[in-house]
């Protein structure tokens, strides 16, 4: 390393920058930036209070979402089940309605059926047609005799 011998020639800048110097030409931290240990490790636990205390509020805020869903789920299965009691009571309605038309079809039928057998399922026109008839036939018959 060469030495240099510092003279009238040297400005107070230079003579500053020299007396700081370290480690050939590294400037030495400067007093006022330079912190202790402590105040060092002070700031460390500042910065993770800080993320502990973002993360409890997440959690928190995640807790209380976790928390409506679930209410919701709960308020959704009840709507469930009571959609499927009112599906059952529907069903049951139906078989019940299905049953009675069944009855009034065979109901319908046998009615039917009695009115041929009676002959009391002609329409009016038929009834005049054998209303008709018979006149005929009895005017024929009041005719012979």
């Amino acid at each position: 390393m060469k030495r240099f011998t510092v003279g009238v020639m040297t400005t107070p800048e230079y003579h500053e920058w020299w007396s700081k110097r370290v480690n050939d030409n590294i400037p030495g931290p400067r007093e006022e930036y330079v912190r202790s240990t402590e105040e060092h490790l002070q700031v460390v636990p500042l910065e993770l209070e800080i993320i502990k205390q973002d993360f409890e509020k997440r959690s928190s805020e995640l807790g209380k979402k976790i928390e409506q869903l679930e209410e919701e789920k709960m308020e959704l299965g009840l709507d469930v089940d009571i959609h499927k009691l009112e599906a059952e009571k529907l069903r049951k309605g139906k078989n019940k309605t299905e049953e009675d038309l069944d009855s009034l079809k065979m109901d319908y039928k046998k009615l039917r059926l009695s009115i041929r057998t009676a002959g009391l399922g002609k329409t009016s026109e038929q009834w005049r047609q054998e209303i008709k008839e018979e006149k005929t036939k009895a005017d024929q018959w009041e005719k012979k005799f």
